[in-house]
């Protein structure tokens, strides 16, 4: 199956162009190699999806055509979720205009 209809089917991510649009921005893995949207799944593939400032790392479990919701859940299983340090200046940290003059 093809990687962004995987997604998609699965409910990892809502919509395949999502997906599509996150794997052509290299910000989608498989078995830590960077993926295509038309990269082929298996069964024990381990898929890393970032987005936002969200890293997901799943484990395929299950490949199927279409799926419910309930069991859009079983086709996968979560092996590590984390958040990513925020990499944006806040506003307080900024220097002041007139620093930037020297």
């Amino acid at each position: 199956m093809r990687l962004d209809k995987y997604l998609k089917t699965a409910r990892i991510l809502k919509r395949r162009t999502v997906s599509k649009e996150l794997a052509d921005q290299q910000r989608v893995y498989v078995n830590g190699r960077v993926a295509k949207p038309s990269t082929d799944v298996k069964v024990g593939d381990l898929i890393k999806v970032l987005f936002g400032h969200r890293e997901l790392t799943v484990r395929v479990l299950l490949l199927q055509k279409q799926a419910n919701k309930n069991d859009a859940a079983l086709m996968f299983e979560v092996v590590e979720e984390k958040l990513l340090k925020n990499t944006a200046v806040n506003a307080e940290e900024c220097e002041s205009p007139a620093d930037r003059l020297f």
